[in-house]
């Protein structure tokens, strides 16, 4: 491991293993076996969507948390769309991956235009996604925030400081498996980091899921609806 000391200081990290996890579902239930410190806390877990929003379901329904979304989108690289060239956060800021914009040559002009793409995107989603569950207040809170997989770390970074303009009591980073540039670039965003698996080689969160289905918006409100349900029943 990098002997970064911001990142030492604040991770814990379960083991080096590559092996892949069946599916969100059990990666979310093993993520949270090694988060019970927060249960019964009052936390709200932030789940990335569109698959972090499935691991944020399992965290939040065995920590006995709120459950709700962050939205920040990747900027994808130029011909290489799973790769991120930078992240947008729902306020509008971006956070650039220099050494991808650098080594691809990403101009200014590219970046601007998916700038638009992306906060396009990130306003349609929150349209449907806040018609079925309200934005839950964030300030003096403990906050996980998770998603499927960390690559490269820009989105989880986009979506780490957005929500620290929030006024959280602390903030965490909590996720199955990450690269360890990953973890090293959201080290000093986050309060804490937990994750699960830190291959010693890792190409795309996809190679570390047996089945890695596509997570369509309809899962996503589903979801929240499940979650407005359940807080609809508990103010009953």
């Amino acid at each position: 491991m990098n002997k970064d000391d911001g990142l030492e200081k604040k991770l814990r990290l379960i083991s080096f293993s590559g092996e892949p996890f069946r599916d969100r579902t059990q990666a979310g239930q093993l993520l949270a076996e090694e988060l019970d410190e927060f249960r019964g806390k009052g936390a709200v877990v932030l789940g990335i969507p569109r698959g972090g929003i499935v691991i944020a379901e399992e965290l939040a329904r065995r920590l006995d948390a709120e459950l709700d979304i962050v939205l920040a989108r990747k900027l994808g690289a130029p011909g290489h769309s799973e790769l991120a060239a930078g992240a947008m956060a729902e306020d509008g800021t971006v956070y650039l991956n220099e050494e991808v914009v650098r080594q691809l040559g990403v101009t200014s002009q590219y970046i601007e235009q998916e700038k638009i793409n992306q906060m396009n995107e990130i306003r349609r989603r929150s349209r449907l996604i806040r018609s079925v569950l309200p934005k839950t207040p964030l300030k003096n809170r403990m906050v996980l925030i998770t998603d499927d997989g960390v690559a490269t770390g820009a989105t989880m970074e986009a979506a780490l400081r957005a929500v620290r303009q929030e006024g959280p009591q602390r903030l965490i980073a909590a996720v199955p498996v990450a690269s360890e540039e990953a973890l090293i670039r959201i080290s000093s965003d986050a309060d804490a980091i937990i994750c699960l698996r830190r291959p010693y080689t890792f190409y795309a969160v996809g190679q570390f899921y047996r089945n890695f289905f596509q997570v369509e918006d309809q899962d996503v409100l589903r979801i929240l609806e499940k979650e407005a349900g359940r807080r609809a029943g508990s103010t009953a």
